[in-house]
């Protein structure tokens, strides 16, 4: 029976930061509150990733059955897939605390501006305001891609 497969969303459990009136973007503080967010995310995904090894270790059996070693191998192959995923979102949750450290964090890769704090916390590892995004994403609708 394969591990309940668990999304690779942005953790649910924090405190929405509440900026001060005339507070500046990305200062210390707000910077910490992202990297602990990043922080969380990235010890929940490497928890999951012993979870599914230990798994894997426990379940592997040699079904004389080719159906029942069918369903086994293929629910591990989703595992596998689900866990690779997680892997390369490590990698941008990894490269994301790097841009804190370097103070190049909050600010869209296309044009400058601001991300925004309500975005980040939906999706800490973006590097597009909303509005470069959605352009990025009609040209790649366009394009057929």
């Amino acid at each position: 029976m394969p591990v309940a497969e668990k999304k690779t969303e942005a953790p649910k459990a924090f405190t929405p930061y509440q900026p001060a009136p005339g507070e500046e973007y990305m200062n210390e503080k707000q910077l910490a509150h992202f990297r602990e967010i990043l922080l969380g995310w990235k010890q929940d995904l490497m928890e999951e990733v012993d979870r599914t090894v230990r798994h894997l270790q426990e379940e592997a059996n040699n079904f004389a059955d080719p159906a029942d070693r069918a369903t086994q191998e293929e629910g591990f192959s989703l595992e596998l897939r689900t866990r690779d995923r997680e892997r390369k979102l490590l990698k941008k949750i990894n490269e994301t605390i790097d841009k804190i450290d370097e103070d190049d964090y909050g600010f869209c890769e296309a044009c400058g501006v601001e991300i925004g704090i309500r975005r980040l916390e939906a999706r800490p590892t973006a590097t597009l305001c909303v509005d470069c995004k959605t352009l990025a994403e009609l040209k790649e609708k366009q394009l057929g891609g």
